[in-house]
């Protein structure tokens, strides 16, 4: 069936999922799961473990997952972590889909997780096929404003080129960037997150994998979230938060 969407927003459970009533649980939840991931429990049996004990339906398994990390990765991300107040003049590589869709989803009214590492995460997913949405244009548009707010012009785009429409929003951003006057390096990357990982710059994401194996990264999102979408629905689970 084809995608129709036209907003990145909320399931229609997740107010019910989600409900400040439920986040003792989820935070909890958290917790355990993150202390099984210090301990060395692989991923999928300690979430499993978990969330079966506090009967987790399967978006909020995802939302405690995205949000958790182990004690050793979080003083790791801390240690590598530059502030936005430092980046001023600093070249970035950002990890386009992982920004932009977290941005729409902030747009769209979707909740947001603030994790461990103080990172807001969605529960959005492009599944191979990235469609534009109404939040798309704003959303770029808060990104780019932002970044010249702070004094960021060396800004260098890696979008998925396995996932298909990569190209148009290419193109759109191109277009966008020009009109702005913005000096974005936009490329299509079969491997971002290889790129991300070896790069010299500072990278914007909040991919596990890639903050774990980069040089130094920067909480770009969030600080674009709180700043530009202030009625944004954000759950504090970690200790981020």
């Amino acid at each position: 069936m084809p995608d129709k969407r036209t907003h990145r927003g909320p399931h229609p459970s997740d107010a019910k999922l989600f409900a400040p009533e439920v986040s003792a649980d989820l935070r909890a939840a958290l917790i355990d799961f993150s202390l099984l991931l210090t301990k060395g429990y692989a991923d999928n049996s300690a979430l499993k473990l978990v969330g079966d004990h506090f009967a987790l339906t399967q978006r909020q398994r995802l939302a405690v997952m995205r949000s958790a990390c182990s004690d050793q990765q979080q003083q790791s991300r801390v240690a590598r972590l530059i502030e936005i107040a430092d980046l001023a003049g600093q070249p970035l590589a950002i990890d386009g889909y992982n920004l932009l869709i977290t941005i729409e989803a902030a747009l769209s009214g979707a909740f947001l997780f603030r994790g461990r590492d103080g990172c807001l995460r969605d529960l959005a997913g492009i599944h191979g096929t990235y469609r534009k949405v109404n939040e798309t244009m704003p959303a770029l548009l808060c990104i780019g404003r932002f970044l010249k707010e702070i004094g960021v012009t060396d800004v260098l785009w890696l979008l998925d080129s396995p996932v298909s429409n990569s190209g148009r929003l290419k193109t759109l951003m191109g277009e966008l960037a020009r009109e702005n006057h913005w000096t974005w390096d936009i490329r299509l990357s079969t491997n971002p997150d290889t790129e991300l990982k070896e790069t010299d710059r500072i990278v914007v994401s909040t991919d596990s994998v890639v903050l774990d194996g980069c040089e130094g990264w920067t909480n770009l999102g969030t600080e674009i979230i709180l700043a530009c979408v202030p009625e944004a629905r954000l759950v504090a689970l970690g200790s981020g938060g």
